[in-house]
């Protein structure tokens, strides 16, 4: 028998609350509600939409430059990072363009003081690295002297455009990362009559410039006419002396130095596999063209500087003073000793159209300054000189000499 100890009957809490309990309860739902943000104003709305973008916007710039942009780091930086490193490690690297290591191993009179003003004043501009060498005289180096230098162009931080009067050489051969190369070259005679006329005059910077590059030229060597230096067969006026650009490309073996088939075909096999573009001087628009579509990174807007009046008033005293023509025969005899020289350009100017082609460029060219037509059939006059193993002359006559490198 279940006995109640209760006062009174048992009954329903739910019930038998009292008003009080009721609208205290009420009270609390209510405000449980109210923190719930359930209704949001268009202006509030608007807001988040705006901080959602930005945010996206931010996350992609900031994975297509490859880290946080220049002003956040500077702030981190400003404000203190070692919070930030111990927690994250170091920032991301920021993704540098391709190709980012270009050398350019520039042939003697062949438009290449033009090409390192312009560079000087793009690299200003696009903020990459430009190493001119102030070595001027050495083109063909030891095997030491090959792994210094490929030791010394990998220091350098990258994007970087290293520049030096030298023959090709092969970084892979000694541990380095090939770099991308360009070159421009010009009509082997026009080169050297160039040549052969500034470093006995100068040009138009200054009457004494060549003075001080050739102050040990007698007066009977610097006032030789070259029609005697050619005629003649003077060692300056013959090979291996007039094979010039073809070194350029071939390399450093000894080889490359002979003027023949050898040489010849290997440094068209280094364009081919090597070379992002080699150029031709008397297509210098095209060429920088070609550079701006190729190479953005280092040469956009570089038409802009080559055609500004500005960098038409430098570029004009540059000139040769006193070049003038040899005589035909003096010419024929010169073209068939550079007929190595000759087809080498004759390739170089064909794979020069082609690539344009490609790209959909429109060629400007123009005729051979002397056409080959009437300077083919002559023979040598004059037996060829003694082979000679000493550097080549011109290159201490760089016109770069008097530009403060960086």
């Amino acid at each position: 028998m279940m006995k109640n100890f209760g006062s009174s009957p048992p009954h329903n809490s739910n019930n038998h609350q009292t008003p009080n309990h009721i609208r205290e309860r009420h009270h609390r739902k209510h405000g449980l509600l109210c923190a719930l943000p359930w209704r949001f104003s268009l202006r509030g709305y608007g807001f988040c939409m705006a901080a959602l973008f930005l945010f996206c916007f931010g996350s992609l710039c900031y994975q297509l430059n490859g880290g946080a942009p220049r002003i956040l780091l500077d702030i981190r930086q400003y404000l203190g990072e070692s919070t930030y490193l111990n927690d994250h490690g170091p920032p991301a690297q920021r993704l540098l363009p391709f190709p980012s290591q270009v050398v350019y191993n520039r042939v003697g009179k062949c438009g290449s003081r033009t090409v390192v003003i312009l560079l000087r004043l793009l690299a200003e501009k696009h903020k990459f690295n430009l190493v001119s060498s102030d070595i001027h005289n050495k083109t063909r180096l030891m095997k030491q002297e090959q792994v210094d230098l490929v030791k010394n162009i990998s220091k350098i931080p990258q994007p970087f455009l290293y520049t030096r009067h030298v023959h090709f050489m092969n970084f892979t051969r000694y541990s380095g990362a090939q770099p991308v190369y360009i070159n421009i070259i010009r009509d082997p005679i026009s080169r050297f009559l160039s040549n052969y006329f500034f470093r006995r005059f100068g040009d138009w910077r200054g009457e004494q410039n060549h003075l001080i590059r050739t102050p040990g030229m007698k007066d009977d060597e610097r006032y030789l006419d070259i029609n005697v230096c050619i005629l003649e067969n003077y060692p300056e006026c013959s090979n291996p002396r007039v094979f010039y650009i073809i070194p350029y490309f071939c390399g450093q073996h000894p080889k490359c130095r002979e003027p023949g088939v050898w040489a010849l075909e290997r440094a068209k096999q280094n364009v081919l596999e090597n070379y992002l573009l080699v150029g031709i001087l008397e297509e210098l628009e095209d060429v920088l063209l070609m550079l701006e579509r190729l190479l953005p990174h280092y040469f956009s807007g570089v038409l802009d500087i080559y055609k500004s009046p500005e960098y038409r008033k430098m570029g004009n005293l540059t000139g040769t003073v006193r070049k003038h023509m040899p005589t035909l025969e003096a010419l024929q005899v010169l073209y068939h000793r550079m007929r190595y020289e000759y087809e080498f350009y004759d390739f170089i100017r064909d794979q020069f159209h082609l690539v344009k082609k490609k790209i959909g460029l429109r060629s400007t060219s123009r005729p051979p300054i002397y056409p080959p037509d009437f300077l083919r059939e002559l023979a040598l006059r004059t037996p060829e000189p003694l082979d000679e193993d000493e550097e080549l002359d011109s290159d201490l006559e760089d016109a770069n000499s008097w530009l403060v490198h960086p």
